[in-house]
C-alpha cells in the first residue's frame, strides 16, 4: 500500500544511515586500545561494594605487611656499634684497646715526640694512610727516601725537604696536612709552624737543650725509653708520678707514654706485614 512505510522509516540496503555514510560503532579502536571494551551503563555490583566501603582520610593504598623491626631491652648491647676518636692509630692501650692520635684538627696541634726514628716512620706512614699529605723535614733524607717512595706510589702522598726548606702547603679541612720534623738534636724553630688542619709532629732521639721549649709549646708529649737522669727531668717537667718516672728508664721497644696537660697513657705500636717488611720491628735506636 501507498502509506504502509510512512510510520516508520526503513532503514537503507547495506546497513547505510540516513545520509548514506555507515552508522558509527559505540566504541572505536584507537593505536592505544588495550582491547577492553568499556561498559556504559550503570556500575556492576562490585563498583557498589567499593563505593560503598567506609573511606580512610590521609591514608593511601597499604603497603606489604611486614614484621615491624623490635629488639629487646637486653638485646641492644649486641648490636652495639663502638665508637671513639678518628685518627691514627698508634697502638693498644693496657686495656688493648687501639690507641688513637687525631692529628687532623681545626685548630694547631703540636706534638713532641723523645723517641726513635722508626715510631716516627711508622706514625707518618699511618698518616698518610688516612688521607692526610705528609711533608718530612729532615737533615738526613736517605734513612726517609724508601719509605717515601713506598708510600707514595703514584702519587705525592708523602714528599721530603731539607731542614728550612718546607714551603706553604695550603691545609685545609678536604686536605690536612702533617710535618714530621727530622731534624737532629737541636732543631731550628721550623719555617711553617702548626695552623688549622696541620699538625707538625718534631722527633727528639733524646733531651736537648731544646726539649724545654718544646716541652712547653707542645699540646702532646710522647715518651720513649729514656735514661734514668731524663726520667727525672721530664718528671719534674711533665709533673708525673714517681711510678711512672721510674717506668721510662725501663720501656719495651715501641713503647710510648702519651702525656698530655692531663691525661697520660701508654700504647704499644706493632707494625703490621707490610711495615715490618719496610721498617723492620719496632727499635728504640737506630
Amino acid at each position: 500500500m501507498p502509506g504502509a512505510g510512512l510510520g516508520r522509516q526503513q532503514q537503507p540496503q547495506g546497513g547505510l544511515g540516513q545520509d548514506g555514510e555507515p552508522p558509527q560503532p559505540r566504541h572505536v579502536a584507537t593505536a592505544t586500545d588495550t582491547g577492553v571494551i568499556p561498559v556504559f551503563g550503570h556500575p556492576d555490583e562490585q563498583a557498589e561494594e567499593r563505593a560503598a566501603r567506609p573511606r580512610r582520610p590521609g591514608f593511601g593504598l597499604r603497603g606489604p605487611r611486614h614484621l615491624r623491626h623490635r629488639v629487646a631491652v637486653e638485646q641492644l648491647g649486641a648490636i652495639g656499634v663502638p665508637l671513639g676518636d678518628d685518627g691514627v692509630v698508634i697502638g693498644t692501650d693496657a686495656q688493648r684497646q687501639p690507641a688513637v692520635l687525631g692529628l687532623s684538627r681545626r685548630t694547631a696541634y703540636d706534638v713532641l715526640l723523645i723517641g726513635g726514628l722508626w715510631t716516627a716512620q711508622v706514625l707518618a706512614l699511618r698518616a698518610a694512610g688516612t688521607g692526610a699529605r705528609v711533608a718530612v723535614e729532615t737533615g738526613r733524607a736517605h734513612v726517609w727516601t724508601t719509605l717515601v717512595r713506598a708510600a707514595g706510589a703514584e702519587q705525592q702522598c708523602m714528599t721530603l725537604y731539607d731542614v728550612g726548606h718546607v714551603p706553604s702547603l695550603g691545609p685545609s679541612v678536604s686536605s690536612p696536612v702533617v710535618i714530621i720534623r727530622d731534624c737532629g738534636m737541636k732543631p731550628p724553630r721550623g719555617r711553617v709552624t702548626s695552623a688549622p688542619w696541620q699538625s707538625v709532629v718534631t722527633l727528639l732521639p733524646y733531651l736537648s737543650p731544646a726539649a724545654p721549649r718544646l716541652l712547653q709549646t707542645s699540646s702532646l708529649v710522647g715518651i720513649q725509653r729514656v735514661s734514668p737522669d731524663e726520667s727525672a727531668h721530664l718528671s719534674r717537667t711533665m709533673r708525673l708520678p714517681r711510678e711512672e718516672t721510674e717506668a721510662l728508664s725501663t720501656l719495651g721497644d715501641g713503647v710510648t707514654l702519651w702525656c698530655t696537660r692531663k691525661d697520660r697513657y701508654y700504647s704499644l705500636t706493632q707494625p703490621t706485614d707490610a711495615e715490618a717488611g719496610l721498617l723492620g720491628n719496632p727499635r728504640r735506636l737506630d
